[in-house]
């Protein structure tokens, strides 16, 4: 393996490029449009277009990418995740190209990618899942039947798109006469992101922990599981905040846990790196959830508190090389990791994106400190795409002294010319009951709920505040000399300050 095409971009696409380089392998990344200057661009050996800046026209087009690979000689692909990450088709038109895939099968992919068949698989490998329905429940099922199989289950429950993830075609049924609209929603907003509309019912677990284990697995039959990984902060069914190992993971759960991803990953005779998901509920028991085909975006602290690179083992397997893994180490955790998945977002307003220039950029530095990042100070953060624009990890010998030095490093971290999500992480990481451990996936809409719509902070960004004064200043000298009745110059700053907010 020589030289390895991208399809991917941001983050992601920068630490693939990284991975090869440390390897000595070559690098060719994809851009569209709106991306021509980005980072992954800049970094890797060579760059080329796909297309415009919607992802179906560009990072989404199979067709282009692999006539790419072809044009630049790569004789691989890393699909990262998202785009075309789980995508059987890209998997399999990767092969037919004669081009090595990173990551699983394309029949893996079908097989777990369904969250219906991946929990046939689970059941069969004898691996407690959640309560609910085994088939998908596509648009020729009627209300009527859904609600009769609502009824065996049983309310409050769950409606979940059969593809995909991200908390996207999701929705809480808490009573029967809640199911006709949630159905209709959820089968809207799934086609809409899947391209496939098919839901299935699974039983709510009042507040339960999100628990995934991290796995590789090569061609050969060997399965390694990883320290489990702690994911149950959340907002709208996304991860913000992630660490490892969790505080409600004893040793003798963590075994339990990690050979029950491994025998889910054996069943489906999965290979590469992968990760299984769980709820872990108040007494103890936890049920199969799904699993994610792919590199997950939280990675980083695995490889923190293990040791492990996960992306060169990644390439490592796709290029047919044996696990040489303990996996008796590998469960073992050293120290203590957390990472803050920070987001382009305001916090003060809902969290709508805020795309635009960054004017200014200060990255957090010192021991224990990790920035997984696409972002450099003059580049444009685009609308097009999600707003998470860097992943910060820290790392130390305890929690305490990661979240210590979370702390700090936030603190440190300084973006101008955006808003970003550091101040809601700042918020996150001073509550008692976050400091405690306790805590499950309903854990920020609580605490947003109770801060009832008050600000997480005032005035973020200083050069705003100058911004206000300059223009404050400047009204007043224009209307201390200008004639009476005349109208007041319009003001360059102000439109380059509007500017800036529609980029």
């Amino acid at each position: 393996m020589k030289k390895i095409l991208i399809a991917n971009r941001g983050e992601i696409a920068v630490r693939v490029i990284r991975a090869c380089r440390d390897m000595g392998i070559a690098t060719v990344a994809v851009y569209s449009e709106c991306d021509r200057a980005a980072l992954h661009v800049r970094m890797a050996d060579e760059a080329y277009p796909v297309g415009p800046n919607a992802p179906r026209e560009s990072y989404l087009r199979i067709d282009t990418i692999i006539d790419v690979a072809r044009r630049a000689g790569a004789d691989a692909v890393h699909p990262g995740y998202g785009f075309l990450a789980e995508n059987e088709d890209f998997a399999a038109a990767c092969a037919e190209a004669g081009l090595t895939f990173i990551g699983p099968s394309p029949e893996a992919i079908t097989l777990m990618g369904s969250k219906t068949g991946a929990r046939q698989v689970a059941i069969k490998a004898g691996v407690p899942v959640v309560p609910g329905t085994e088939e998908p429940l596509g648009d020729d099922v009627s209300d009527d039947e859904v609600l009769k199989v609502a009824e065996r289950i049983g309310y409050p429950l769950m409606l979940k798109a059969v593809a995909g993830g991200g908390g996207k075609g999701m929705r809480m049924v808490a009573t029967p006469a809640d199911l006709p609209s949630a159905l209709r929603a959820a089968r809207s907003e799934a086609g809409s992101a899947f391209g496939d509309s098919a839901v299935y019912l699974e039983r709510r677990i009042l507040a339960p922990r999100h628990i995934e284990v991290q796995l590789l697995a090569d061609h050969f039959g060997t399965v390694v599981p990883f320290v489990e990984r702690e994911c149950s902060i959340q907002r709208r069914h996304q991860k913000v905040v992630e660490e490892s190992p969790s505080l409600a993971v004893s040793p003798e759960l963590r075994k339990q846990m990690t050979a029950a991803a491994a025998a889910v990953a054996t069943a489906a005779g999965y290979t590469n790196a992968g990760t299984i998901e769980f709820l872990l509920d108040e007494d103890g028991s936890f049920y199969f959830l799904e699993m994610n085909t792919r590199l997950q975006v939280e990675h980083p602290i695995t490889e923190q508190v293990t040791g492990v690179d996960l992306v060169q083992w990644q390439i490592r397997i796709a290029r047919g090389e044996r696990l040489t893994l303990d996996p008796a180490v590998a469960i073992e955790p050293r120290g203590h990791a957390v990472e803050c998945r920070i987001y382009a977002e305001d916090p003060d307003t809902g969290f709508m994106p805020s795309p635009g220039r960054v004017h200014g950029l200060r990255v957090p530095h010192g021991p224990g400190v990790r920035d997984d990042s696409g972002l450099y100070e003059g580049g444009e953060v685009p609308i097009y795409y999600d707003p998470m624009i860097s992943k910060l990890i820290t790392w130390a010998a305890d929690r305490p002294s990661a979240l210590a030095r979370m702390k700090r490093a936030l603190a440190e971290y300084q973006v101008r010319g955006i808003k970003t999500t550091i101040p809601f992480f700042q918020w996150i990481l001073d509550d008692e009951d976050f400091i405690a451990g306790r805590f499950d996936t309903t854990f920020i809409d609580r605490k947003l709920g109770a801060r009832n719509g008050q600000p997480l902070v005032a005035i973020d960004d200083e050069h705003a505040v100058l911004g206000a004064i300059a223009v404050a200043i400047r009204q007043l000298s224009v209307a201390a000399t200008a004639p009476a009745g005349a109208a007041e110059a319009p003001s360059r700053w102000r439109q380059s300050a509007r500017a800036d907010a529609l980029r």
